[in-house]
This record gives C-alpha cells, structure tokens and sequence, in this order.
C-alpha cells in the first residue's frame, strides 16, 4: 500500500493541530514530519512557521515538561534534566525549565515520597530495605545526597 502523501498546506495544518494539542520539542515535530514522508526542505519551512506563529516553543515545551514530570510523576530534577537531554533540549531551557519547580516544594515532595514507598517496602532486613528504599528514589531521578541522606533519616 502506498504511503499517504501531504502537500505542504496539508502537513502544516496538521501539524499545528499536533503542537496545538499538546506542548512538543522540535525532535517530536521533526520526527512527525519525516514520518509523514516530508522532504528535508519541507521540514525547515513547516518547522520556522510554527515556531514563528508560536506553535513551537522549545522554552515553553521544557517547562511544561519539567512542571509536569515533577507534580504528576514526582520525578527529581536528576531525571527530569535526563528526559530534556533525550530529547535534545539546549542546556539554557532545561536551566530555566528547573526553575520552575519551587525548593521548598521540591523538599515537600521528596519527603512525601520517601515515606509513602517505605510503608509499601515489606522487606525486614534493613540492609535490604534501606537499598530498595534508595533504588526507588535514585529511579526516579532524585540526587543521592538527598536520597542517602533520607535514607538513613528514615531507615534503622
């Protein structure tokens, strides 16, 4: 069966229905594109109009992101910064995307979690409960200072 083709009115209007829905980085728009069987010079002309009609911000995508990785997922920054790399965000957004995540918020959240998964650990050595404890928050993303730290406030 033949590939569907678009002309370039065509992919543009469905591609900013695809941005419209849901904030996206540029590898996802690109990689939209070359599936749709798009050209190389089609993908730089769909890709400009909707970064220039703002239907492609990569800044606004990183902190959609970040914002919703930690409240929904509750991921650290240590995972969330390594999602934004993947999908080859500039070191610059994924600094501004952290911000917003509020400190004490960040604290609140890792505190919550820490205690809420050590209640569901029915491991009875402390060794290994202490070790399942900090492989689930170093999963996550959250840094092992914090991590150990909790650990070792919690367990034993």
């Amino acid at each position: 069966m033949a590939k569907e083709s678009f002309t370039l009115e065509e992919a543009t209007r469905k591609l900013e229905g695809y941005c419209a829905y849901q904030d996206r980085c540029h590898k996802e728009v690109i990689k939209k594109l070359q599936d749709m069987g798009m050209i190389p010079i089609a993908v730089d002309t769909i890709i400009s109009h909707l970064i220039k009609e703002n239907f492609l911000n990569e800044e606004r995508f990183a902190k959609s992101f970040a914002r919703g990785k930690f409240n929904i997922k509750k991921w650290g920054k240590q995972r969330i910064i390594a999602e934004l790399r993947h999908r080859e965000i500039s070191r610059f957004n994924i600094q501004t995307a952290l911000k917003e995540i509020e400190g004490t918020q960040y604290q609140i959240t890792f505190d919550a979690l820490a205690k809420k998964r050590l209640q569901q650990i029915k491991e009875t050595d402390i060794q290994k409960k202490k070790k399942k404890l900090a492989d689930y928050l170093l999963y996550r993303g959250w840094e092992s200072h914090l991590v150990y730290d909790k650990v070792n406030e919690l367990v034993g």
